[in-house]
């Protein structure tokens, strides 16, 4: 017969503990009874119709079902936000736009890539669930999809959210070589069907539901903050993939895990942690193909600040079971976070 000595038994049963509070965060939520029923707008092809249908009548049936999100699209769409959309100058324009074969080709391929959005409806579903578990109270919103001119993925408003589906026609779209230098390949090769949940999602997070402070100066609260997001999308997302949320290659996320005490000690030893010096810190932040200044020949990943805070962020969560999703959201102390966390990468 096998026996364990009693420290043995103490250490088992504290490693076994660790286990069940690391599993039960992350375990899968029963999310089947919340009624929640997305039904994506095709707005895009409602706007379209004006080509055929009496521009008059549809720009009014268009502003009446619409409403905010009509008058922000408009304002995007001809950069003018004190456009009249009663004047005969604004159907004008619009006539001009719908005579243009970049709109033609445009309207080709965003029918070819959805001409029917069920999955995406599904996934949406599923997170806004999710979103509902969490926060019982928030009034969830309309989904929209749209033209954005290649201008944004997606645009939060007053009680909507917009999918721009010029920028989620797969890396190989025609039209991102044109555009390389608004959204170079590192970034429209994210521009994707797989991408449109998890990026509705952080674009709630951040624009609606979690707005950044202003108070978020310093490299630390930057990193707090955007780990927060990232863990939102952890629990919201629970099936998606960690590279699709910080949108990583596969290889950058390996460096970023088999360098991860490198990364920390960097921060740490050029004492950035409490810089606040925009130029200095942005690029621990904003979208890249490496971090200048770590690694070899350009193969360090981007967006380390993002990274680190995630880490930090899922650290404190592990040792904080107690501490719910929503209390997560809403503390703003980062350096309350760092030091609890005890984040000490080896």
């Amino acid at each position: 017969m096998v026996t364990i000595s009693k420290t043995k038994q103490i250490y088992l049963f504290f490693l076994i503990s660790l286990l069940l509070t690391a599993c039960g965060r992350h375990k899968k939520i029963d999310v089947s009874n919340i009624p929640v029923d997305v039904k994506i707008e095709r707005f895009d092809k409602e706007f379209d119709a004006m080509e055929t249908k009496p521009m008059a009548q549809q720009a009014a049936y268009l502003q009446k079902k619409y409403g905010f999100f009509y008058h922000d699209f408009i304002t995007v769409l001809l950069q003018d936000d004190g456009i009249n959309t009663k004047d005969s100058a604004y159907f004008k324009i619009l006539r001009k736009f719908f005579a243009t074969k970049d709109y033609d080709a445009l309207k080709h391929d965003v029918d070819s890539v959805y001409p029917e959005m069920d999955k995406e409806q599904a996934e949406l579903t599923e997170a806004f669930k999710h979103i509902k578990y969490y926060f019982p109270e928030k009034k969830l919103p309309r989904v929209i999809t749209y033209y954005s001119g290649f201008w944004d993925q997606v645009m939060v408003g007053d009680n909507y959210v917009g999918i721009g589906l010029d920028d989620f026609l797969g890396a190989n779209s025609r039209f991102y070589p044109a555009i390389t230098e608004e959204y170079p390949r590192y970034m429209s090769r994210n521009f994707n069907a797989q991408n449109i949940c998890p990026r509705v999602v952080e674009g709630i997070a951040r624009e609606d539901m979690f707005p950044e402070s202003d108070s978020s100066k310093t490299l630390l609260s930057n990193m707090i903050y955007n780990g927060k997001i990232l863990y939102f999308l952890d629990m919201i997302l629970p099936d998606v993939a960690d590279t699709t949320k910080i949108g990583y290659t596969g290889a950058q996320l390996k460096w970023c895990q088999q360098f991860q005490s490198k990364i920390w000690a960097y921060f740490l030893d050029e004492n950035l942690l409490y810089e606040s010096d925009f130029l200095k810190i942005q690029k621990f932040f904003t979208p890249a193909p490496f971090t200048s200044g770590l690694g070899e020949k350009n193969e360090s990943a981007p967006k380390l600040g993002i990274w680190t805070g995630w880490q930090i962020v899922k650290e404190y969560m592990n040792k904080h079971p107690d501490v719910t999703l929503q209390e997560l959201m809403t503390d703003n102390d980062a350096q309350k976070i760092l030091n609890e966390s005890k984040y000490r990468p080896k």
